[in-house]
């Protein structure tokens, strides 16, 4: 792995995202989020560099913008069985770190409702790329499992 080249593609990014937010609640810079994938991919043992810098692969996992939001949603599910490994690798690492994100800091405006439904959709694009790590995998079962637990009180009867 070139540390040159990832080093490289991290200044291009930040270059490239200067001006963008995410949507969380304290509008924090995009940049964080391709950094935060590939941390994802360092604790799982993904070390092929042109992965980690998704320099060839980013366009396979990118949404047409100009298309309705249900339809790029659509799009990704069907798409995700044909995309290569490399992006099926940057996908899962994408939504580990995009539902880890809406988990702890719900974008404004979102409920727990959208919430909920956000993560379901990106469990259905998920399962499309099953077997490219098992690591990951996991670690996005997990991630799921623990923020779409229904809270302790759900489903008992009231104590008095």
């Amino acid at each position: 792995m070139s540390l040159a080249h990832i080093l490289h593609a991290a200044s291009f990014a930040a270059t490239k995202h200067q001006s963008q937010r995410r949507k969380d609640r304290a509008a924090s810079p995009y940049i964080n989020h391709p950094l935060a994938v590939a941390e994802v991919f360092r604790r799982h043992g993904v070390t092929d560099s042109v992965v980690i810098q998704a320099a060839t692969v980013v366009m396979e996992v990118t949404d047409d913008k100009s298309l309705p939001k249900e339809e790029r949603k659509r799009l990704q599910i069907e798409h995700a069985a044909g995309s290569s490994k490399a992006a099926k690798l940057v996908k899962v690492a994408d939504k580990i770190c995009n539902a880890r994100d809406v988990s702890e800091n719900l974008p404004a405006g979102w409920g727990i409702d959208r919430r909920r439904e956000c993560l379901e959709w990106t469990r259905q694009v998920v399962d499309h790329f099953r077997v490219v790590n098992p690591g990951l995998e996991k670690h996005f079962d997990e991630l799921l499992r623990e923020v779409l637990r229904p809270p302790a009180t759900e489903g008992r009867a009231p104590t008095e």
